[in-house]
């Protein structure tokens, strides 16, 4: 499983990103490839949602279907409704279990 994290440079969302991927990921999980997006034309050709975003094997888990390119901040709505620059802990784990099975 390739997991990329595309942010702006510094993001200051990026780094709990990170973390609770570090926190749900295995030890011997692959590194997560970390790419500072720069412009506009990169985050159309990563398909970058805001930043951070999080790529698992090229795609989006936390985009809707119709969600436009952004090179700029996003925000995540948690399971309580809140809002946050980052998915909780508990987001990250289920779509990177719902990717393991091939869903």
């Amino acid at each position: 499983m390739e997991l990329v994290v595309l942010t702006v440079p510094d993001c200051p969302n990026a780094p709990a990103m990170l973390q609770h991927l570090k926190q749900v990921l295995p030890r011997d999980a692959a590194p997560v490839d970390v790419r500072v997006i720069t412009s506009e034309e990169e985050a159309t050709q990563m398909g970058m949602h805001g930043s951070p975003t999080l790529l698992i094997n090229g795609s989006d888990p936390f985009a809707p279907p119709d969600a436009a390119v952004s090179f700029s901040c996003r925000i995540y709505r948690n399971a309580d409704g809140r809002t946050s620059g980052a998915p909780s802990i508990e987001q990250p784990a289920d779509v990177l279990k719902r990717a393991g099975r091939g869903e």
